[in-house]
């Protein structure tokens, strides 16, 4: 399956079919963005999550009366869905899409689309059921650099009401606090302000979603995630948005940069 690339301006967005339709590279006034490899699957570039974000605990969540159990990917939770280390089809110029299973008990795919412009990178991530109904979350998880050739460690703002605390399995408890100082593996929501990632000497980055949490991940020395999800991890277990035929999930973001 190619890699697809797409320029603009001062923009190269590169896009791995194979793995996930993420986006392996992205390059802005020469600066390369994303950890572009990993020995870790889920350690590098920018990928869609769906049919669910986050962790699952125990791989296990209950729908309609029925039980399911997931791979564990992530001992001993299933993390990230199903979609990002498959390939992907194209659908079009800038439209991507692939099934989820065979590791989900649904009948349903997932499409992307992807636009890149001189000023900004705008994401839409759909999730659909190809049959009845079935409970989903979804949303993007990039792997910025932490540092860029200007040697300047990345400054993360953002502003949220709160945050999900956090049992010993690292799932949320359904307590919800006032954010403490990071570092965070954690979910914010609230968000009074959506992120803004600011390389000193190099160029300054905004998110902002549709999407009404965000998981912040600033533990590693090498990266930083900001992840915009459409619910916190463990959403199958608590609530989550029903998809039907004709009726998807729908997330969208949109990254614009400019200099520092």
């Amino acid at each position: 399956m190619p890699t697809i690339v797409q320029e603009a301006g001062p923009a190269r967005l590169a896009i791995d079919l194979d793995q996930g339709a993420r986006l392996a590279s992205l390059e802005v006034f020469g600066h390369e963005l994303l950890v572009t490899g990993d020995v870790e699957t889920t350690g590098w570039g920018s990928y869609p999550m769906a049919p669910f974000a986050g962790r699952v605990r125990r791989g296990r969540f209950d729908f309609d009366g029925t039980s399911h159990t997931m791979p564990i990917n992530f001992d001993p939770h299933a993390i990230h869905g199903t979609a990002f280390d498959k390939p992907w089809s194209i659908d079009g110029p800038a439209e991507f899409s692939t099934d989820l299973g065979p590791d989900w008990p649904y009948p349903g795919h997932v499409r992307q689309k992807v636009a890149l412009g001189p000023e900004e990178l705008a994401l839409t991530l759909e999730v659909h059921s190809d049959g009845g109904r079935m409970p989903a979350s979804c949303g993007w998880h990039p792997w910025f650099r932490r540092q860029l050739d200007t040697g300047e460690p990345v400054l993360l703002e953002f502003e949220a009401e709160f945050m999900e605390q956090c049992d010993l399995d690292g799932i949320p408890s359904g307590e919800r606090v006032v954010p403490p100082p990071g570092p965070w593996d954690d979910c914010f929501g609230g968000i009074r302000r959506w992120p803004v990632l600011t390389w000193p000497g190099a160029l300054e980055l905004r998110i902002e979603s549709s999407c009404q949490f965000l998981v912040v991940y600033n533990e590693r020395q090498n990266a930083v995630c900001v992840e915009p999800q459409t619910a916190p991890p463990d959403a199958l277990n608590h609530d989550p948005f029903v998809v039907e035929p004709g009726r998807p999930l729908v997330a969208t973001t949109i990254w614009s940069w400019r200099l520092a």
